[in-house]
């Protein structure tokens, strides 16, 4: 009997944190042109509610006028949550590829 609650709580625990995977894909111009991309990571406290770092995604491109933003969690995001959610503070990852 402990045991299946036991794995019932670890797959709940699963689903709940794999539920805030996203990717957003935003395009700017003609998108990515080249295989440079710069990579930054957003941080948030109340579960994503409120911002606590600005990542400016315009001065990521350095002046490209092509290029791709990519907002997601990744996994190592959802790692650091595991240990960061218990105090409210989620992280998610921009990346500009130009």
């Amino acid at each position: 009997m402990l045991k299946k609650i036991i794995t019932a709580m670890l797959l709940l625990t699963i689903a709940f944190y794999s539920f805030g995977c996203y990717t957003n894909t935003h395009i700017v111009g003609k998108g990515a042109q080249t295989s440079q991309v710069v990579e930054e990571r957003q941080w948030y406290v109340l579960w994503g509610l409120v911002p606590i770092n600005k990542v400016d995604s315009q001065s990521m491109a350095g002046g490209a006028k092509d290029y791709r933003i990519e907002t997601s969690i990744t996994f190592m995001d959802w790692v650091i949550s595991i240990f960061t959610s218990v105090v409210s503070v989620v992280p998610s990852t921009v990346k500009v590829m130009k």
